[in-house]
């Protein structure tokens, strides 16, 4: 039988699989791990890199098991490059990918670490079609993953957590929560129909916006409020410029342009953050 549904052989079968490595919403999670290790001080090159490849093969496992869902189960895309069978190959090889990167873990750091890098795979299989039919589970599902890497790549540098690490997970939390409520107003009609309860379908997308921009907000005053206790470095303060200036364009937008912006206004907060994390290094980790 084929894995791949568009020809025959390793390259078809390759190119099927590459497919699912979808840039724009795989580089959070990774980036994400890399900048709990960044907090951590990255001390531990090579576990940092293990816990980036289980991030991979978690985000992965999302895509492979929302595309087999949403074509193969549903019915609501058009095609999907893989076929069933290849879908669960797939699954099977990024799951066996993730559990050999938490025996490294369990191995070399604490159980800390790996009880909070185990969870990703759980959101990540569990985003279709559990989460994804209800409000919480729809909104947050990703926002809890990029949480989950923070928090796991420092404690696989350190062995624990701290106020810092913690402050910056619930920041990114917070902030996603809102861009991913805007993301799903661009489905609002379609979602509507098949009665997916989206927070633009309970509310209707006014007040989605009305939320999303609440939450955005939120995350952003908390970053200047924890710079100003001296908790995160003064200069992140910079980052919830950036993303604000960029939110403030959004507005305006239409939600696919909108929703376009506020995702690469995420990269850049995170890209500030990183920057003032590494060149001004946190004086205590609390």
């Amino acid at each position: 039988m084929s894995l791949a549904r568009g020809g025959h052989g390793a390259q078809a079968v390759g190119r099927a699989y590459l497919s699912q490595v979808h840039p724009v919403f795989m580089l959070p999670p990774l980036a994400a791990s890399a900048f709990g290790a960044i907090l951590a001080g990255a001390d531990r090159p090579g576990l940092a890199a293990v816990h980036v490849l289980a991030m991979f093969s978690a985000v992965y496992t999302a895509h492979v098991k929302d595309g087999y869902v949403d074509f193969h189960v549903r019915g609501e895309d058009e095609d999907h490059p893989l076929t069933v069978r290849g879908c669960r190959l797939g699954l099977v090889g990024a799951t066996a990918v993730f559990l050999a990167s938490c025996v490294v873990l369990a191995a070399f750091t604490t159980p800390l670490a790996v009880a909070l890098t185990a969870p990703t795979w759980l959101v990540a299989y569990a985003h279709a079609p559990q989460l994804d039919t209800s409000p919480l589970g729809a909104t947050l599902g990703y926002p809890l993953g990029i949480a989950l890497a923070i928090l796991g790549g420092f404690a696989v540098q350190t062995g624990s957590l701290a106020p810092v690490p913690l402050g910056f997970a619930a920041v990114f939390f917070t902030l996603l929560s809102g861009i991913k409520v805007i993301d799903d107003v661009q489905d609002y009609a379609y979602d509507r129909s098949i009665e997916k309860r989206t927070v633009a379908v309970i509310l209707g997308p006014a007040r989605a916006y009305d939320v999303a921009y609440g939450l955005m907000t939120g995350a952003l005053l908390a970053v200047v409020g924890l710079a100003v206790v001296d908790v995160f470095p003064p200069t992140a303060i910079l980052a919830a410029l950036a993303f604000a200036a960029v939110a403030t364009v959004a507005r305006r937008a239409e939600p696919t342009l909108a929703t376009m912006l506020l995702v690469r206004g995420s990269y850049v907060f995170l890209a500030v953050l990183i920057a003032a994390v590494w060149f001004e290094p946190l004086r205590s980790l609390g």
